[in-house]
């Protein structure tokens, strides 16, 4: 699997290039924005490691190119915390968000949880109400029309979609999609439950994911 370390700090992209290539990695370094475009086009990484503060082109410009152009994970690695910051990360197209200062063994799960939903595999097809979901292709489809998701929206919708009419709680939701603990951060179950909603309701369609206030989430009629 080859990365792509994205960083303007020397010294943060010795410490994953060394970690990462150790792990068995191949890893492809660039300093700034416009580098890390390049090396995206010229070498077609398995994954990107995405910093956000960075010269010219920052982060958050950098992964919206990158999902204009295709379908790479992004995860991106930066020291901007907030809740503002996150979400504009996950806005950008970005698959995960991972804050510095960062415990390495954390990272590599990540990365190894994106690069598993990356994978083609053989799947099934899922369906609810006018709702289908092709586990393999990873494609969605509402009334027969296509639905561009992310790869964490997909995961969310799958899991919502093989528990139809079931409330699932928050942290029944954080573990089976994120892989790992939020430590109570659920906004961002609700950003991508917003982003999910926005897709799947275009052009008027009636609501099929709903809120259990207090609880967490149910996909019915």
């Amino acid at each position: 699997m080859n990365i792509l370390v994205v960083d303007d700090d020397p010294q943060v992209v010795n410490f994953l290039k060394r970690g990462l290539t150790h792990k068995g990695y191949a890893v492809v370094t660039a300093s700034n924005g416009a580098e890390a475009l390049a090396e995206a086009r010229e070498r077609q990484p398995d994954l990107v490691i995405l910093d956000i503060m960075m010269p010219g082109i920052d982060g958050i410009e950098v992964s919206k190119r990158l999902r204009q152009a295709g379908d790479v994970p992004v995860l991106m690695l930066t020291a901007k915390d907030t809740v503002v910051d996150r979400v504009a990360g996950l806005d950008s197209g970005a698959d995960d968000y991972l804050a510095k200062p960062f415990v390495f063994d954390e990272l590599l799960a990540r990365i190894r949880a994106l690069l598993r939903r990356s994978q083609p595999a053989e799947g099934e097809l899922l369906r609810f109400s006018d709702l289908s979901l092709n586990t393999a292709a990873r494609e969605v489809t509402r009334g027969g029309k296509s639905i561009e998701l992310t790869a964490q929206e997909f995961d969310l919708l799958e899991l919502l979609m093989r528990h139809p009419r079931q409330v699932l709680k928050r942290n029944t939701i954080s573990e089976k999609v994120w892989g790992y603990d939020f430590g109570g951060e659920y906004h961002v179950i609700e950003v991508y439950v917003g982003y999910l909603r926005s897709k799947l309701e275009a052009g008027g369609q009636p609501r099929l994911i709903h809120t259990v206030r207090g609880v967490g989430y149910v996909l019915k009629e």
